[in-house]
């Protein structure tokens, strides 16, 4: 029984029946593990008897006793007239194959990280696609340059230089499949080496240095941002950074922490990787420029359509220094050859005809109401990071109290214990708020329900104040500058 033994007869599965037992038996055991690991469904509707047997080369005897004993142990169901189909079967007969039973997924998901993808364009997407496809080059289906499409190249020039004052010109654009293989392509490229990130920071982010064979060493953050200062008597050969909105505490980098940050690279020859990830969301003034502008020279900018589109596009971008192009876009060529090709020529096209600004706007509107709904619901407590983004940092004074009754109300969020590199006793406690999801619908209830575990908690950390940051509130949380100071 060959490979391809299941096409032709109604279902696409791929089996490889151990006939050595014979070959009823075989058969036997290879549908009962397609069913007890899922790839057979519940309801699957299995071809007749007289085709299975032809397409097997077996008796049709032997394919009827192979479905009979498979009924009599109710994997399989067959009812006169309506053909085989696969049973449902009790949660205790699924295979471990399967995995361990999922964890309760929560009522309400408040977890930092992702947009609502309920708000992706999809007509905008179309009409690009179709304009796209339709004046495409037929090279464009062919492999392509690993750096990407020039036309995705020459919409993010003009782009990223009206919207983040970064200095793109197109040969300096790498595209890639999302910021994480951004990040991991420089890692390769500097060849390991010790990369400082910042403390508080995104452990996934952390992972991924390490995996790429660099050092991580922690920066320390307070409330203008990252330390720059202690990089000079640092070990770093490059440093990852969140300037226009530090993840997770949500403050921005003071600009004397940014003269200090470029002045460092010029002075080390070290590299900075700057994280732009929701730049575009800056509520009550202008966006932040990037930190690129500055020294473009020393600073690798990476850019992502994750927040502003959805994370399934996989798509990002990186504009680099002149040196490193070359070297980055043949780290790329031996990782994937090249990032998918129509995609990129689809967000050109919404980039070109400004599609994509008119829906980041209207992102922006949305998602400011939603911050704003966050704030009422909140009341008096110590929220940070409101200026921007999609998340908040709201202080507590005991995160395991919190998440515990979180729990208790079906409630998901971040906290800021699992974002430092090593935890310890006395550092600043908070939750991480993500307003990006759930869907709108939902989210007024998930208010509710953030707002009662924090109503039942014991208090929030003290000694906090607050600052103005343009319309609403923000606070910095004094405890915080003072462990980072």
């Amino acid at each position: 029984m060959g490979d391809d033994f299941w096409s032709g007869v109604g279902v696409d599965l791929h089996l490889e029946p151990d006939v050595a037992a014979g070959r009823r038996t075989g058969l036997e055991r290879a549908l009962r593990d397609a069913v007890r690991d899922g790839r057979l469904a519940p309801g699957t509707r299995l071809p007749p008897t007289r085709r299975l047997a032809t397409e097997l080369g077996i008796s049709r005897g032997t394919a009827k006793g192979a479905y009979d004993q498979l009924v009599a142990e109710g994997y399989l169901t067959a009812r006169q007239g309506s053909g085989t189909e696969v049973a449902v079967l009790p949660a205790d007969a699924v295979s471990e194959a399967v995995g361990a039973p999922r964890a309760r997924a929560p009522r309400f998901d408040l977890r930092p990280g992702s947009p609502d993808v309920g708000t992706f364009p999809a007509a905008a997407w179309l009409r690009a696609l179709r304009r796209a496809i339709a004046t495409a080059p037929s090279l464009a289906y062919d492999y392509g340059d690993p750096r990407g499409r020039i036309e995705l190249r020459t919409a993010l020039s003009g782009y990223l230089g009206r919207a983040r004052g970064v200095i793109a010109p197109p040969e300096r654009i790498v595209i890639t499949s999302g910021y994480v293989q951004g990040l991991a392509l420089l890692t390769r490229v500097l060849d390991g080496g010790v990369v400082a990130m910042e403390d508080p920071g995104l452990p996934f982010h952390r992972d991924v240095v390490r995996r790429g064979g660099g050092t991580v060493v922690p920066l320390k953050v307070d409330e203008r941002g990252a330390c720059a200062g202690e990089l000079a008597s640092s070990s770093a050969d490059a440093v990852v950074v969140t300037p226009a909105h530090q993840y997770p505490t949500g403050v921005t980098l003071h600009p004397e922490r940014r003269r200090a940050l470029t002045d460092w690279a010029r002075a080390r020859g070290g590299l900075i990787v700057e994280d732009d990830y929701d730049g575009e969301f800056r509520y009550d003034r202008q966006p932040v420029g990037a930190l690129q502008g500055m020294a473009p020279g020393q600073v690798a900018y990476l850019g992502t359509a994750s927040k502003t589109l959805g994370p399934a596009l996989r798509l990002g971008w990186m504009v680099l220094p002149p040196h490193l192009v070359d070297a980055v876009a043949d780290v790329k060529l031996h990782s994937d050859h090249h990032t998918e090709s129509i995609g990129q020529l689809a967000l050109a096209e919404m980039i070109t005809s400004h599609a994509y600004d008119r829906h980041v706007r209207a992102c922006r509107l949305r998602y400011r109401r939603r911050r704003d709904q966050l704030l009422d619901r909140l009341g008096a407590r110590s929220v940070r990071g409101i200026a921007a983004g999609l998340h908040a940092l709201v202080d507590v004074a005991d995160e395991a109290e919190v998440l515990a009754r979180a729990e208790e109300e079906g409630l998901a969020v971040g906290h800021l214990g699992e974002h430092w590199h090593e935890r310890g006793e006395g550092r600043p406690q908070g939750l991480v708020v993500g307003y990006g999801t759930p869907r709108e619908r939902i989210y007024p209830e998930a208010l509710e329900a953030l707002g009662r575990v924090l109503d039942g908690s014991q208090g929030v950390s003290g000694g906090s104040r607050r600052v103005s940051d343009g319309s609403r509130r923000v606070s910095y949380g004094s405890q915080l500058g003072r462990e980072k100071a």
